[in-house]
């Protein structure tokens, strides 16, 4: 599958067969797309812990809540929690030294004096700074992004759920306090149509997007939006005429009581 039909069906997979197990090997190609992903002086604050729902303690699974949906967990192969290990950022001058080896970081003579001379003392005297939400969300974003492509690609679905109970969560899986709780990931193969709800509703692009300064609104090019959809990047909107039959089969098949959201 080309990416551009890849990013297009990335979309929430919520009802996933509970029945079928997800090869270890796909969950990590997942997290190999998303070591590589770039981040902010090569910190690599990412990390994950894979719960397998089948092979891992009744403890361990039980541990991971959403209070939104919490069926999503329940019926999931795999989640996968993610969170940033902040701990990361005290080795950010070894990372540095590392791109410069690499030749990723500074040019010609002097390179390796300006760096310990300027640049680490620099990153030194903000380094508590950088352990605070906000660059290392972003770049840890762009990793289980990454990793969210490659699941698609492999034929899986996927759904990431928030949760206010993070520090819970921390406690429960033992991991250390130096760990912030980004999101939980749901992992498993697609117990509903790929179309399923269609496109999500979405706000108008010139709302979202500008050029050259706010208010003028980035001009949108009917002949890439024709483009885009002939390549299978935009599916049809929301809803599709039998996707309220889908949700009352699927969850008289999976067993999900009430209204299906908690």
């Amino acid at each position: 599958m080309e990416l551009r039909q890849v990013i297009g069906r990335r979309r929430s997979i919520r009802f996933l067969l509970p029945y079928k197990p997800v090869e270890p090997e796909k969950i990590q190609r997942m997290l190999e797309a998303a070591r590589i992903a770039s981040h902010w002086g090569n910190v690599q604050s990412l990390r994950a812990v894979a719960v397998f729902k089948d092979s891992a303690p009744p403890e361990v699974h039980e541990a991971l809540t959403a209070p939104i949906a919490g069926y999503q967990i329940r019926i999931a192969p795999v989640v996968i929690v993610w969170y940033v290990e902040t701990a990361a950022v005290d080795e950010q001058s070894d990372r540095l030294r590392e791109l410069l080896k690499a030749g990723a970081l500074g040019f010609g003579e002097g390179k390796e004096q300006a760096l310990e001379e300027q640049i680490i003392p620099f990153f030194e005297s903000i380094r508590e700074n950088f352990k605070q939400p906000g660059m290392n969300e972003i770049d840890c974003g762009q990793g289980i992004a990454q990793a969210t492509l490659m699941a698609f690609e492999q034929g899986l679905g996927t759904c990431c759920l928030g949760t206010p109970h993070g520090e819970q969560i921390r406690q429960n899986l033992g991991l250390p306090e130096t760990a912030r709780i980004l999101l939980l990931q749901t992992v498993g193969y697609p117990a509903e149509s790929p179309e399923a709800g269609g496109q999500r509703p979405r706000q108008p692009f010139e709302k979202l997007f500008h050029m050259n300064g706010f208010g003028k609104a980035f001009p949108r090019s009917k002949a890439v939006v024709k483009e885009l959809g002939e390549d299978g990047m935009l599916q049809e909107s929301a809803p599709v005429p039998w996707r309220e039959a889908e949700l009352e089969y699927l969850k008289n098949a999976l067993g999900i009581k009430g209204h299906g959201l908690i």
